[in-house]
């Protein structure tokens, strides 16, 4: 058991307040390097659990009962909604929570361990049609072959639709990032800030295609630092404008040309766990996210996948 995890809760007993208990399991946690916004949603569904129990509720007064109660007010009692995405997410706090005490010997019995946990996988994502795809890219070609020439929604749609990289990652990229040496065989470099998020990191290939396309980007608009140096609300606006002009009923956007460009992979039979580098999630995200694939693609389910 690491060090840290024993200092953490060495002065906590079953005898001890939820609060003081909730926010030594925040030290823990950010011991462990885990993110500020996932630290403060959990922290504030503890919180929460402290706020409905008595006031004199003790660690080890706990029970399972009134954790099942406090769930149950969440989604009727309370007054206000709580979406099953949220219900789930506090489900994880509470049980993770538990857990660590327990592993602390804090407490013998973890009163959250028989909680039932409510997983939630969210709808499926919009994508384009290969009819559709071909479309807005012949539209964004227009754009850049007019009477005055704009090489930039080609160069941003055509980026997406190939990598499948995020909206933030796509704000993120530098001109360092993109290595032309070798113009056949151009690599993308997704870089992340925030050493927690490293595991993202990743190369993708670019095609001649693009290559061209950006070269043409960079004598038009000489960016000297972001390769996009503009808001996110300006680059939605672009992609939206691409999507009219192709006459596209959908709402074009980045989130729709990476699921987009995930199916395209899907179904043209690349390896499973090369498309989930080339989008930058883990094995557990991986499991929601091939569902959904399999799903958008038509296809039966197979044991193979679920891990």
């Amino acid at each position: 058991m690491p060090s840290d995890r024993k200092f953490a809760a060495s002065h906590i007993t079953s005898s001890t307040p939820l609060l003081p208990a909730i926010n030594s399991w925040e030290m823990f946690l950010m011991d462990q390097g885990r993110s500020p916004y996932t630290i403060k949603a959990f922290k504030g569904d503890l919180q929460l659990l402290a706020s409905f129990l008595p006031p004199d509720a003790t660690v080890g007064s706990t029970t399972t009962t009134e954790i099942n109660h406090f769930l149950k007010w969440l989604e009727a009692g309370r007054g206000v909604p709580c979406s099953p995405k949220s219900l789930s997410r506090r489900i994880t706090s509470i049980k993770s929570f538990f857990r660590w005490l327990q592993q602390n010997g804090v407490m013998v019995v973890d009163p959250a361990e028989k909680v039932v946990q409510h997983s939630v996988i969210s709808p499926l994502p919009e994508v384009l049609t290969p009819e559709e795809e071909l479309s807005v890219v012949e539209a964004a070609l227009k754009m850049r072959q007019s009477r005055k020439p704009d090489a930039r929604p080609y160069t941003l749609l055509t980026l997406l639709l190939s990598t499948g990289i995020k909206k933030g990652e796509c704000l993120g990229i530098h001109l360092n990032h993109v290595d032309l040496e070798a113009p056949e065989t151009a690599i993308l470099f997704i870089r992340y800030a925030n050493p927690s998020s490293r595991y993202k990191e990743r190369k993708i290939s670019l095609t001649p295609d693009w290559v061209d396309a950006y070269q043409e980007y960079l004598a038009q608009y000489q960016p000297s630092g972001q390769i996009f140096p503009w808001s996110p609300r300006r680059l939605e606006y672009l992609l939206e404008e691409i999507g009219n002009n192709a006459g596209l009923s959908k709402h074009l956007s980045f989130d729709m040309c990476r699921w987009t460009c995930a199916l395209r992979d899907w179904t043209s039979g690349t390896e499973y766990d090369k498309i989930r580098q080339k989008l930058g999630i883990s094995k557990v995200q991986w499991r929601e996210v091939s569902m959904k694939l399999r799903r958008l693609a038509g296809d039966q389910p197979e044991e193979a996948l679920q891990d």
